[in-house]
């Protein structure tokens, strides 16, 4: 043990930062115990073991030194100098000792709004004697701290859980991907604070940087623009062209601890490759990593709204291509943040959204937010930060157009609620989802609507009351109760025709490039029905089993356009997890796996593989099974050892050539 001198009088023989204990009262014992990590605003002890024969005179001109980053300054807050006192007091930094025999325990408080980070607690005797490191984190369970959150069961889901759920798909068909954040995982927190360290921000002025980070609005802005690779060191890079060759595909990633020791490992270059949702989850973990409560969030039927007028206006030419630079995505996830907003007025605290897929420009840089959710409800545009471009993602107006080869341009039609449909997050403690629309907007229609409407200048709102004069057309699923809606069947679709006029219509149709004409009467309703085989559409279906559907409605007498639009969403085949053995640490237990194959055809390269921490050593396990014949199950037994007690989720996901992104979880009870 080395030997500190103490005042020149008092030998310490060795110190005790009691990583155990106090990692257990703040809430980060999941980190581990081999070094301290403590929360702003709640004391923490550490105890002095002094040399025999060696005193500690308490109540002595004694002080204390903390301090952060590479340039520590008590102006910047990076560095507190305090002193021993009779009470700790939680406001400020503070210290209290107590001592018996050799034995000292001093109590230390930071500040509830100390910039977080790394810190060195030091002795000041004139020469400083080090007492040790700890990592300071924001508080959740600190009523002074600004990302305070009242409840127990919300600090355990959005702070200390360490998976969770994504939603995507569309509205009708919501489909469930679970998601590992590990944010306990070893490793993690550092590569947490060395995305902080490598932004730009920290860069150009790292005094300034590090000072900032008492605030989660900073901090939560830094994340936005680090975790996309546009213009910095970021975390992922994005691809939605289909071509990932160079990379991963967005949609094998399950767990965020993998890609984030990637991007630490390979000299902070970019991962590739991520989607909306793999962007958002890595925010989550990093965020709930650094103390800040946040809860991945997705909304169906998402504008982007490329000119910043809230309207999606969307060009289109007789192929159905969009020409247009807005676009409405199927879904989109971004991220929420819980804190205050001390620069703004009061009544915009809580939730905030904040962005980091790089699809904005927010002060030059591909970020946004934190945007407070109330202040999108009540069309407060004017406010921090990028609160009009989250407005229209969920409450855009929809106009669209076709543009003939000649040039000439013809309105089809429009909408004022195909936007922002659904908004879905993980229920608190249950594998639930949770709706929060209504904390996004007022019900269509509403007159709260219409107010915030006004407040928000949105002058072009259409109006749309029952159903309209003139035609219509719209697609539906037959048998939409009891079909076989899972991928390698055929089934039909057919789209609708209505005649609201009062004089007959000479009509062309135009329905997933088949063309059909027809008389429609006044009043009168049609359909044209199309049959969908696996044969065809299996080369036009995604990756998340999806099938787009168009259809166009052509009045040959007066040249007008009307156009619609559906995306199906198929089944994936059901994954039958049965698994064997005594849950318990340390023993063995066998994943026994079953899925047959929905398709007419073979399936090459069938993989299983199984994520989760704290069961897999923090890697996945992978079942290679190659060839499964058409409607043969594939099966595997796949073991695996969990390492600590308490409830766990365990993932399965199988891929194959034709088959994707086939998941599903089982929850599992380990004990001692």
């Amino acid at each position: 043990w080395e030997k500190i001198m103490f005042f020149h009088t008092v030998e310490i023989e060795r110190i005790d930062l009691a990583c155990e204990v106090n990692n257990t009262n703040h809430h980060t014992l999941l980190n581990g115990v081999d070094r301290l990590i403590v929360r702003r605003g709640q004391p923490f002890t550490i105890t002095l073991h002094l040399q025999p024969g060696t005193h500690f005179q308490n109540g002595d001109n004694i002080n204390f030194i903390a301090q952060t980053g590479p340039i520590p300054s008590a102006d910047a807050q990076t560095k507190a100098k305090f002193s021993l006192s009779r009470f700790i007091c939680r406001s400020s930094w503070s210290a209290t000792a107590e001592t018996s025999d050799s034995i000292v325990s001093l109590t230390v408080c930071s500040q509830p709004n100390a910039p977080i980070g790394v810190y060195k607690l030091i002795l000041d005797q004139g020469e400083g004697v080090s007492l040790g490191e700890f990592v300071l984190l924001f508080n959740p369970w600190c009523k002074k701290d600004s990302v305070y959150l009242a409840g127990e069961a919300e600090r355990e889901e959005y702070v200390l859980s360490q998976d969770g759920l994504v939603y995507r798909g569309i509205p009708k068909r919501i489909t469930v991907l679970p998601w590992t954040f590990g944010q306990f995982e070893p490793g993690i927190l550092d590569i947490c604070l060395q995305i902080l360290d490598e932004s730009p921000n920290y860069m150009s002025d790292t005094a300034l940087d590090c000072s900032e980070r008492r605030n989660p609005v900073y901090v939560t802005r830094v994340l936005s623009a680090m975790i996309n690779s546009l213009g910095d060191k970021g975390v992922l890079a994005g691809n939605w062209s289909g071509d990932y060759e160079d990379g991963v595909k967005p949609t094998v990633w399950k767990d965020s601890c993998s890609i984030l020791r990637q991007w630490s490992n390979d000299g902070c270059r970019a991962v590739r490759y991520g989607q909306c949702w793999v962007f958002a989850a890595v925010a989550c973990t990093v965020s709930r990593a650094l103390g800040i409560p946040c809860r991945v969030v997705t909304n169906f039927g998402s504008a982007r709204d490329s000119n910043a007028d809230l309207i999606m206006e969307r060009f289109y030419n007789e192929f159905d291509e969009n020409i247009a630079d807005d676009s409405i995505w199927n879904f989109h996830v971004w991220v929420e943040n819980w804190m205050t907003r001390p620069d703004l007025t009061l009544g915009y605290e809580g939730w905030q959204a904040s962005d980091p897929t790089p699809q904005h420009r927010s002060d030059g840089v591909f970020c946004c937010g934190p945007a407070p959710v109330r202040a999108i409800k009540e069309g407060e545009l004017t406010f921090k930060y990028d609160i009009p471009f989250v407005y229209a993602e969920v409450n855009a107006d929809v106009v669209e157009y076709i543009k003939l080869r000649d040039g000439r341009v013809f309105k089809m039609g429009g909408s004022t609620t195909e936007v922002g449909k659904s908004i879905s997050t993980k229920a608190v403690g249950r594998d639930e989802r949770e709706d929060i629309t209504h904390n996004y907007k007022y019900p269509e229609g509403s007159e709260e609507e219409r107010r915030v409407y006004e407040k928000a200048n949105h002058h072009n709102k259409l109006a749309q009351a029952g159903e309209e004069p003139g035609l219509h057309i719209n697609i539906r699923v037959i048998n939409l109760v009891t079909p076989d809606m899972q991928i390698g069947s055929d089934f039909d679709v057919y789209a609708e025709l209505k005649n609201n006029t009062m004089v007959t219509k000479s009509c062309r149709v135009m329905f997933y490039a088949q063309f059909t004409e027809m008389n429609l009467a006044s009043t009168e309703g049609g359909k044209v029905t199309l049959r969908l085989e696996y044969a065809e559409y299996s080369k036009a279906i995604t990756q998340d089993r999806m099938i787009k559907l168009v259809a166009l409605l052509i009045d040959t007498e007066k040249r007008d356009f009307y156009r619609a639009k559906k995306t199906i969403l198929l089944d994936a085949p059901e994954i039958i997890i049965n698994i064997l053995g005594v849950p318990k640490v340390g023993r063995n237990l066998v994943a026994d796996l079953a899925l047959q194959n929905p398709l007419p055809e073979p399936l090459e390269n069938c993989v299983f593989t199984i994520h989760r921490a704290n069961l897999t050593n923090g890697k996945p396990i992978t079942h290679e099974l190659g060839r499964v014949g058409p409607k043969e199950f594939a099966t595997a037994k796949v073991e695996f050892t969990p390492k600590l007690p308490g409830q766990r989720k365990i993932l399965i996901d199988f891929a194959s050539d034709k088959l994707h992104n086939i998941e599903t979880f089982e929850n599992l009870v380990i004990y001692e």
